[in-house]
């Protein structure tokens, strides 16, 4: 029997020996020890599982146990701090000319290289794929954000697992990785609880995340979640700020890191929402700037331009391009707009520095532990150039503005004390925005021109690169950041991850550049697309669209045809930093050539179908858990559901009918909402009186109410709104009911035209984010009876 066992043992041994291979490169270590680590082959991962090196007896103590290695990275391989900050064109930040102090940025470029040629995709999400994948923003389905995606490969907002995420090939090469701030490259029709979460940070590769889903939230009151679940860490905390709270929640994770395994490095994607609107530091910050841009945005710009040449950020020979005529002269405004223009840009600045003031505290946490000699620090100012979202007159409250209305100076002076507070949502002007992408033409949203796509960068690595101060002028774009991290790394671009063949990574490394500030950029072209704006670069020329209509106008004009109705321009980049002349009408062959090269380009990287539309693109159906239904019923409390997965009552008739039991008493409580303090509705009781509250983007809030007292009991309530007709914003006929009982009838004129508040949810029997009428209610203001069904009905 024991002989009989012996050879069973043996077998198994055989068995394991060649069903599994060990593709170890680096060991140290006792092989099978508990302390053995290696490296591995990343062409593959993961890694196949090692064989077992050890005997197996009938018993322990005639067996030899084996660990499998522990995978590290290579020797001497670098922590990784990837920085981005949000909607900041090449002007903004200190470090680049701008007069906006920025000491972290600066701490950056003292201490290694700054990039004077480096370029995003214009628009936010977009330009975060191409950042955490190396690949062109179309070829992982970021053609335009989530919220505007359509059923085309360049355009559905899924990366997809065939692009797989620097987080992803890091975390399987041993490194520690993490997510703090802004996502907004999960699709926004998968925000919900029900997942799938393999588009979330922790699905593709990211071990925590911590910050926000969409383009943008409160910073006060954040839409806010900690891996996959929704986190509050703002209540009953008076002066939370999310700025901070991403720092501190970044310091403590590299701290009980290092406490925990000291040699494990890591790989930090520090992503702040700011200084994408709504524009929210706090007052003690607010306050270092009053004063500091009377001067307007004319004479801003000329100071950004003196500075810039001062620093040697931009070429002795630049010329600084010619102020728009759609856009204002500061003098000729009068006293009361220059009062309010002042402070918008004030508190836009206040955002600026408190934000780069915490991303300061995090480098500093990684030099207190000792590591920052061997952390490579990537601190990009902007994922695309500053925002005209804010309208020409600006906004207390952006959903104002993305809805394409504007709100006239004398209303938006009623705000001039709150700006930047928890009760407004604030943007600037777009004259301070195009004044802020200072040497160039344009702003965010338009890729054909460099006042869209030109970021400001800083690079670092004490331990390897020694040019500190250097500026590097090379050619380069968002998608060579991966490549570079992975050469810094020593980790070779995979060609197959979790059994998916990889497409090519499409950046190229930037490590070139740390020896040399003479050699030749390794980025020979390049192409640019948003919203059918076109451009095209190609070793020191390139050719780009005019925009046909301002992205400030947020898509409210007539378009001319995509492919044939735009007038196209052509410059060169060595004699012409800026885009300042124009030689489409002196080379029309060298222009052709480059249009031809545009079509190959955008044809190898889903670019096509091109589409200029915006505001429609919005309304898209798209899957969710909502595609298609009509009719959805809940029952007693249901909360945190994002808009993307909720009914959406925007441009249709619908029925709100709720089924109630009231207890003994007043009855009071939220029954269903969507929104809150920005816009949005509400239908709840009000000691005891049934309300429904449209509140139309903080402008107007218009309110049907029953007169009378509800009794304890069961009782039906409906609200039913009938729609004027198709269209964006049209106003409708609402009819409040009580037990069959019409008691109020409100015609309005005007509705929400595309979006519900973004950052705010669906909630049943409870209110989890801002009021829609805070003069009623205080959140969570949850029903004290019991909702027995609530159904949502749509018109089609």
């Amino acid at each position: 029997m024991l002989g009989i066992g012996k050879l069973l043992i043996a077998t198994l041994s055989i068995t394991t020996v060649t069903c599994y291979h060990t593709s170890a490169q680096e060991v140290t270590g006792e092989l099978g020890s508990p302390s053995a680590t290696t490296t591995i082959d990343s062409n593959y991962l993961p890694n196949q599982p090692t064989r077992f090196g050890g005997e197996i007896g009938l018993d322990a103590k005639s067996s030899k146990p084996y660990w499998p290695p522990q995978i590290v990275p290579k020797k001497g391989a670098p922590n990784i701090l990837l920085i981005m900050t949000d909607d900041a064109g090449y002007g903004v930040s200190g470090t680049f000319g701008g007069v906006i102090p920025t000491p972290a940025l600066d701490r950056v470029a003292k201490a290694g290289l700054r990039y004077t040629q480096f370029h995003s995709t214009a628009l936010c999400s977009p330009t975060r794929a191409s950042l955490i994948t190396g690949r062109n923003h179309h070829s992982v389905g970021f053609g335009v954000i989530s919220e505007q995606a359509t059923g085309y490969p360049g355009y559905d907002s899924v990366i997809g697992v065939n692009n797989a995420t620097i987080g992803e090939i890091l975390k399987q090469n041993g490194y520690a990785t993490s997510w703090f701030g802004k996502n907004h490259n999960t699709p926004a029709f998968q925000y919900s609880t029900a997942g799938p979460f393999d588009q979330w940070p922790t699905g593709m590769g990211f071990e925590y995340f911590y910050g926000f889903m969409g383009g943008d939230t409160n910073q006060w009151q954040p839409y806010l979640f900690q891996n996959t679940k929704q986190v509050f860490p703002w209540v009953g905390k008076p002066g939370y700020n999310l700025i901070t709270d991403e720092a501190d929640n970044a310091i403590d994770y590299i701290k009980q890191l290092n406490a925990v395994a000291s040699e494990k490095p890591f790989f930090v994607y520090y992503v702040p929402g700011a200084t994408h609107a709504p524009h929210h530091p706090t007052q003690e910050w607010i306050d270092k700037f009053k004063g500091k841009f009377d001067m307007g945005w004319n004479e801003l710009r000329e100071q950004i331009f003196a500075n810039q040449k001062r620093l040697g950020v931009i070429p002795a020979n630049t010329q600084l391009t010619d102020w728009p005529d759609s856009l204002p002269k500061w003098e000729t405004l009068d006293a009361e707009s220059k009062k309010l223009f002042a402070h918008q840009a004030e508190v836009f600045a206040a955002y600026v520095a408190y934000s780069d003031h915490e991303i300061g505290r995090v480098i500093q946490a990684v030099d207190d532990l000792g590591k920052l000699d061997n952390t490579l620090i990537i601190y990009i100012e902007g994922d695309n150039g500053t925002s005209a979202e804010g309208s020409v007159l600006g906004t207390p409250n952006e959903l104002i503005t993305i809805e394409g209305m504007q709100m006239p100076v004398a209303e938006q002076m009623k705000y001039y004390d709150q700006w930047g507070s928890d009760q407004t949502y604030p943007h600037m002007s777009v004259a301070w925005s195009w004044a802020f992408d200072t040497p160039f033409k344009w702003t965010k949203q338009v890729a054909s021109h460099f006042g869209g796509t030109r970021q400001g960068m800083a690079m670092s690595w004490p331990a390897r690169i020694k040019d500190a101060g250097g500026i590097r002028t090379q050619f380069h774009h968002v998608i060579d950041i991966v490549p570079t991290v992975l050469e810094a790394t020593g980790i070779a671009a995979p060609v197959m991850v979790n059994g998916v063949a990889q497409k090519p990574i499409e950046g190229v490394s930037m490590a070139y550049s740390w020896d040399s500030a003479q050699a030749p950029s390794a980025r020979k072209t390049q192409y640019f697309e948003m919203f059918g704006n076109r451009g095209i670069y190609s070793d020191g020329w390139y050719a780009c669209t005019t925009p046909p209509a301002a992205p400030w106008l947020m898509g409210t004009t007539s378009m001319p045809d995509v492919v044939d109705g735009y007038k196209w321009e052509l410059y060169n980049l060595n004699e012409d930093y800026s885009q300042n002349f124009d030689l489409a009408q002196k080379m029309p062959d060298k222009l052709h050539e480059m249009q031809e090269l545009f079509l190959m380009e955008a044809a190898k990287y889903d670019v096509f179908p091109l589409d200029n539309s915006i505001l429609e693109r919005l309304l898209v159906a798209r899957p969710s858990a909502t595609a298609g239904r009509n009719e959805f019923s809940y029952s007693g409390v249901v909360s945190g559901i994002p808009t993307s997965n909720a009914p959406s009552i925007v441009n249709r008739s619908y029925t709100i009918t709720a089924e109630i039991n009231i207890p003994e008493g007043i009855g009071e409580g939220m029954l269903v909402t969507t929104g809150g303090r920005f816009g949005g509705y509400g239908f709840y009781l009000l000691k005891g009186k049934p309300v429904f509250l449209y509140n139309f983007v903080d402008m107007v809030r218009f309110r049907w109410e029953d007169a009378d007292v509800l009794t304890p009991g069961k009782h039906t309530l409906v609200f039913d709104f009938k729609s004027d007709g198709r269209g964006f914003g049209k106003g409708g006929t609402g009819i409040l009911y009580v037990d069959g009982k019409e008691v109020d009838n409100q015609k309005i004129p005007n509705t929400i035209p595309a979006l519900m508040p973004w950052d705010e949810t669906f909630d049943v029997g409870v209110d989890t984010r801002t009021g829609v009428e805070e003069r009623d209610y205080q959140v969570p203001f949850a029903f004290n009876g019991e909702i027995e069904k609530l159904t949502v009905n749509l018109q089609p």
